[in-house]
């Protein structure tokens, strides 16, 4: 960019910040009164009358989104949206609970992963079923008997509660029931930007798409034995609690035993990977949780802390904000970047490599989940890849100092305040 274009992109607040000589040399630029002007950015008055708006409006979000509506002066360009609240997601309601669902259809930068909320009454069953891709839960509320059978024959049976998680890998048949006092709500994700909760493989659905014929032949049953099979998907339906757990585990791992790594994973009861000022976060991934393909982080972060500046190499991140407030700028090269507001039930994507923070700008703890395509959890800190730079190579590119570069962690801090 030349001199000349840089003057042309000086914003207005900035015009009358410079001192009389740039002013004379800027004399390119439109001069606009006194009275129209902003005060000092730093206020975030907003009240001049280029950035009124007169006109009509949605004021309750915009109250919510005040980031879009004044973004900061480092935004620029004109990347798309990489946020969708679930609030947007049409409810799909049976008598044993709902669902809805975030895809690519929604959010179409969410390409290699999608997700869904679903809520389980007491009782309440997501029928047996199962997808082509893998299915990653975390249990944002209440209690779930899961069960699933693997390649082997060996049966699964498991209960969960609020904070743990489940990885189903794809293919495998599965179930969710939710128990008692108040049954139970969660998060799915899965691993392709496609998925269609309502499209998936169901035992009733296939039964009744069977030749009651063809069943008895498979099962060496009369067919009178299928004549109550369901004339629709049961999808989610209210039913009796099961048997105790121990009960329905010895029952399905009689004959083949059980399977060598749980499905389950109760980070609800895991002690945090870091623990700083700012807040914590717990790594799952493939190294303390075998049996996943999918690696995540539940981050909490304090009042005005910070999900330090970073990015992730091996995989897009696809996140869920379960509590709390947030922000996050991401910056997607060539000069782009844009600032978002986050809420509970809100999902954020970032694309791979894309770096990015999220800062808790509310009043009480931020919790959320990032979930990522891939076995492994690896992200790059900026202030470890400084601290491990030579410092004065990275002194000459950003003029801080070198008394500062060298009182950088030379670890990943991850959440600001460390």
């Amino acid at each position: 960019m030349n001199v000349q274009e840089h003057k042309n992109k000086l914003s207005r607040r900035k015009f009358l910040e410079k001192s009389s000589a740039v002013l004379t040399a800027a004399t390119v630029l439109p001069v606009v009164s006194l009275g129209q002007q902003t005060n000092d950015e730093s206020q975030d008055t907003h009240s001049g009358v280029n950035e009124t708006q007169p006109g009509t409006r949605n004021s309750a979000l915009d109250q919510a989104e005040p980031d879009s509506v004044y973004s900061p002066s480092t935004d620029a360009g004109g990347q798309p949206p990489f946020k969708y609240p679930f609030s947007f997601a049409r409810k799909r309601i049976e008598a044993g609970g709902w669902t809805r669902q975030v895809t690519v259809r929604d959010l179409p930068i969410s390409k290699n992963m999608a997700g869904v909320e679903m809520r389980l009454i007491k009782g309440g069953v997501r029928e047996l079923h199962w997808h082509v891709g893998a299915e990653w839960a975390y249990m944002t509320y209440g209690n779930a008997r899961i069960t699933a059978v693997d390649q082997k024959g060996r049966g699964f049976v498991e209960d969960v509660h609020e904070g743990d998680l489940w990885l189903f890998p794809g293919g495998i048949p599965h179930s969710i029931q939710g128990l008692g006092p108040d049954g139970c709500q969660f998060i799915l994700v899965f691993d392709d930007g496609n998925f269609n909760e309502f499209e998936t493989f169901l035992l009733t659905d296939w039964l009744h798409h069977t030749p009651p014929e063809v069943l008895s032949k498979n099962f060496g049953a009369p067919e009178s034995t299928f004549s109550k099979i369901p004339s629709r998907e049961l999808f989610i339906f209210p039913r009796d609690l099961p048997r105790s757990l121990e009960v329905e585990k010895r029952q399905v791992q009689s004959v083949n035993g059980p399977i060598p790594h749980s499905f389950a994973f109760f980070a609800g009861q895991m002690q945090p990977t870091k623990v700083t000022a700012g807040g914590s976060v717990k790594v799952v991934d493939c190294s303390n949780f075998p049996a996943t393909n999918i690696a995540a982080a539940i981050v909490t972060v304090k009042p005005g802390g910070l999900r330090e500046l970073h990015w992730h190499p091996n995989a897009d991140e696809w996140q869920y904000y379960v509590m709390g407030t947030a922000r996050m700028t991401v910056f997607a090269a060539g000069g782009h970047a844009r600032t978002m507001d986050f809420h509970s039930s809100d999902v954020g994507y970032i694309q791979r490599s894309m770096p990015h923070y999220i800062e808790n700008i509310g009043d009480s703890d931020l919790v959320f989940l990032e979930v990522f395509p891939t076995p492994d959890y690896q992200d790059i800190s900026l202030g470890e890849w400084l601290a491990h730079t030579p410092s004065r190579l990275v002194d000459q590119h950003i003029g801080t100092s070198e008394e500062f570069l060298s009182k950088l962690s030379k670890t990943e801090v991850v959440i600001v305040p460390e």
